[in-house]
């Protein structure tokens, strides 16, 4: 109802991971920057973390719309599966075809798909998301195809990515092996509250809105109260509030509005 009020093109706030409404903060830009370093370096294994909402799967996708037409990826999204089932997924996101069930077999195929892409100047690259749900056994898994180098190389860079609870899981002793085999890590931090403000009009103006649609100081300053600045939990309000300005067929969104929103979409309100 409020797109046609307000002009959208399309929904401004979808929760979805949407590369078109990327926002680039200090933490995501710095987060870019580490990948694209661990990736360029063979670095093996690298780590993303954030809290639920912080924008990593987004992340991860707008890496793959940007990286080196050198570079082979696979992007793993629901790493559910049992360790073989893992490998031929890869393999198959890779491109590579094979039908065996044999872990020994898919693991022999693999290396030899990532030394014919080294000898052709290639880099390869595995993104494994939600990789807090990898139980030990998947992630031993991870770490053995580490190994799969030369002498001076990492033939596979794996990029796992995951809520905090990853880092508690790796710090258990049995994974200590792999632990330790991580070389670049970092974890996106959510907007500060500068940032929101930023955010939510680069959303407005990249889904066609109008440029006098504006919230107040007093509201960004309840939505990153409300939010902790989590992108997915502005979205939600930013969302409801936007509703609400069609109903009041206003384009100035206040405080008191953003307060009935927050009431409305997370069924509680903040004190501060």
């Amino acid at each position: 109802m409020y797109k046609q009020f307000y002009g959208f093109k399309e929904n401004a706030f979808n929760i979805t991971a949407d590369p078109a409404f990327y926002f680039e903060s200090t933490s995501h830009k710095e987060a870019y920057a580490h990948l694209l370093y661990g990736i360029r370096n063979r670095k093996g294994i690298l780590c993303l973390t954030g809290e639920v909402g912080t924008g990593k799967t987004t992340l991860c996708r707008i890496l793959l719309n940007k990286i080196d037409t050198n570079i082979k990826t696979a992007f793993i999204l629901n790493p559910s599966f049992s360790p073989v089932q893992l490998l031929q997924l890869i393999a198959k996101d890779l491109g590579l075809r094979t039908e065996s069930s044999n872990k020994l077999d898919l693991t022999h195929a693999l290396n030899n798909f990532l030394l014919a892409e080294t000898s052709r100047g290639h880099n390869v690259v595995v993104i494994i998301d939600e990789a807090q749900n990898l139980d030990t056994r998947q992630l031993e898994q991870v770490r053995l195809l580490s190994n799969l180098e030369t002498e001076k190389n990492k033939l596979l860079q794996i990029i796992l990515v995951g809520q905090p609870e990853l880092l508690e899981k790796l710090k258990k002793t049995s994974l200590r092996q792999l632990n330790s085999r991580i070389s670049v890590r970092y974890h996106v931090r959510p907007l500060s509250r500068e940032e929101i403000g930023e955010y939510i009009q680069h959303r407005i103006r990249i889904a066609g809105g109008p440029a006098q649609l504006q919230l107040t100081a007093q509201a960004l300053d309840y939505i990153y109260s409300a939010s902790n600045g989590t992108p997915r939990l502005i979205n939600i309000l930013a969302e409801h509030a936007l509703l609400a300005g069609f109903v009041q067929e206003t384009f100035l969104i206040n405080e008191e509005t953003i307060r009935v929103c927050t009431r409305e979409a997370l069924g509680e309100e903040v004190f501060s």
